[in-house]
Formats: structure tokens, sequence, C-alpha cells
């Protein structure tokens, strides 16, 4: 995703270092070395931050993928530190069996053009990091409250309705970008149009709402509901900037969360208010989701510096190009200011 506009050029010059590719490619092994100010204490957490979440999911990048290879694969995958990871997918993948199928039985579409459109991305080749999350924060919820290890069928609703949300918003969003490819194929709008990929992401929008009203609860709707006002506010947010230096982080931040964290952190709230009455609980699991998001951004921010589009699915440096400063560019005019 983007971030601020700002003219960076007037006052850093971003160098791409020399090095091999970044975290999370299929490159040669081995995470990229520090920044030019190694001993800024923030950068090298951020750094050290993105080397180890991805070592833990540098493997994973679809749900296809992972179930053709969990026969094969471990439970716990290894960083160079010897640290052990516990492998999500393999936790929580019997959760998620045919997520795709049952998302596209909520688009309940007779105009064949529309239906084809609406279920593009719904083809098993995404992530599924959303639904993921979610389904594991309920077994926790559900664990911590009752003893129980089994999701209930609201709580696995939610993370069928997070990821509808999340494939609306980057619908509209190549919409906004014209980008032309993601996931490794062509986007909606370059096949069907400007006009017909924003009424395809406003029906995804659609029935993830019809699917949210069934859960009955008031409380979880209102939860989600709010998502979908943060997608409207990060984006705007996106196309203004700040001045000062100092509020220039807080803007990217700001905009990360409610582009890309408020969904996860929505979520995962959501499945704690279904599986435990506690508010304390309802807090742990927004503030984890909250943070895990914006975790996810900032590496996502990095890979579009180091990585290049055939790994990533989706054109690489596409933020720089379009005068968007994410987290690396600001981090370079600290440097180079």
């Amino acid at each position: 995703m983007a971030s601020c506009r700002w003219p960076w050029r007037r006052c850093c010059s971003w160098r791409p270092a020399a090095r091999s590719p970044g975290p999370g490619s299929l490159g040669p092994r081995g995470p990229p070395g520090p920044p030019a100010a190694a001993d800024d204490g923030v950068q090298m957490s951020y750094f050290n931050l993105v080397k180890s979440l991805t070592s833990a999911f540098s493997n994973r990048y679809s749900m296809s993928r992972f179930h053709h290879t969990t026969s094969a694969a471990c439970c716990c995958s290894k960083t160079r530190s010897g640290e052990k990871y516990i492998d999500p997918f393999k936790l929580g993948w019997r959760d998620l069996k045919d997520l795709y199928e049952d998302i596209r039985k909520e688009l309940v579409i007779s105009t064949t053009e529309l239906k084809e459109m609406s279920e593009y991305y719904f083809d098993g080749k995404g992530k599924a990091f959303r639904p993921i999350i979610v389904v594991l924060m309920a077994r926790a919820c559900n664990i911590h409250h009752n003893n129980s290890r089994d999701v209930q069928a609201d709580q696995r609703s939610i993370a069928l309705i997070a990821e509808m949300i999340h494939t609306a918003s980057l619908v509209h969003d190549d919409v906004i970008d014209d980008a032309s490819s993601r996931r490794g194929k062509h986007t909606v709008n370059k096949i069907w149009g400007e006009k017909k990929a924003v009424l395809a992401g406003d029906l995804i929008l659609s029935a993830a709402s019809i699917a949210l009203a069934r859960i009955g609860n008031t409380t979880v709707i209102s939860i989600l509901t709010q998502v979908i006002e943060d997608l409207v506010r990060g984006e705007f947010l996106q196309l203004g900037s700040k001045e000062n230096e100092n509020e220039r982080f807080a803007h990217y931040l700001e905009k990360t969360f409610k582009k890309t964290a408020s969904l996860i952190a929505n979520s995962c709230k959501a499945v704690s208010v279904l599986g435990c009455p506690d508010p304390a609980v309802h807090e742990i699991a927004y503030q984890y989701g909250k943070n895990v998001g914006i975790a996810f951004q900032l590496i996502d921010d990095v890979l579009d510096f180091t990585s290049c589009s055939d790994r990533m699915g989706k054109p690489t440096s596409a933020d720089l190009k379009l005068g968007l400063a994410t987290g690396p560019v600001l981090f370079a005019c600290q440097q180079d200011y």
C-alpha cells in the first residue's frame, strides 16, 4: 500500500543499497544487511522485526501452496538464531478449509460478467493472512473463556467477511492507483475497465455486509463497520501530506493503521466478543491485531523496494513511482537529509 504524498526529492536522495534480495523474497538465502545508520536504535529494531517475521513466513505465499506442502512440512521453521516459530497455517488450516468456496457462495449473482468479476480474486491464490489471524484469535479466546478448542460458526464467518472486505478494498485500490497486475495476473480494472471494477468492489462489500448482518450481534456489526470508515479515511490520508518532518511518520503510521491494520484489529476484536465476555480480552485482541497489521504493512512496504514483481505478484516500486513516501523512504530521508 501507499503512503503520504510529499516532495521528498527536495530533502533527500534515496539510494538503494547493493545487496541481495530482501526479506520474503525467494532469491539467495539470508536477510539484507542493516541500514547505513546502524547505530540508530529505531531503524535497527525495525529491520530486526522485518528479518524475524519474514523468516517465519518466507515460504507462505498462498493457501493453495500451503495445502500442497503440508504433508512434508514441519510445524516449526527455524531462524538463523535458532529460535523456533510455530507455523500459523499449520495450526489453523482446518478452520479455513473451503474458505474461498464459501466466499463464492456468498456472492449470489445472476449476471455472468458481474459474477466473474466478483469471484476473480477468490481463486485460492491469496495468502489468506487475515482469515488465519482471525481464526487463531478466535480459538485463543475460546480456550481462554471455556477451554473450547472449536471455532464457532459465527467466528469463522468473521474470517470470511474480513477477506471479503480486504478483497473489495484491493479492487478499489487498483482503480485509484491504475494498477495493472495483482497476485500474478491482470487486475479487474485492466480486464473489465474502471467503472465495472468499482461496481464489482461495491458488490463484494455489500455481500460482506449481508453476511455480517446474519450474525445478528449488534456489537460485532458496529465493530466491523468501523473498518469501512477507516478504509475511506485512510485513502484520504494517503492523498495528503505533512511538511513537518516530525509529523510525517505519525501521518504514515496513522494511514497504515486505517488502510491495513484496522481490518485485522477489529476482526480480532469481533471474534473475541463472540467468544469471551471479558472487555479486557477484547482490548487485548484489538491491540494484537493492530500491531500485527502495522508490522505486516511495514514489511510489505520494504518488499516494495527489495523484492521483484515476479515474487510479489504485483509491480514493485509502485508507491515511489506515484510519488508516495512509505517507511523505507522516510528512513532514508532521516539518514540523508
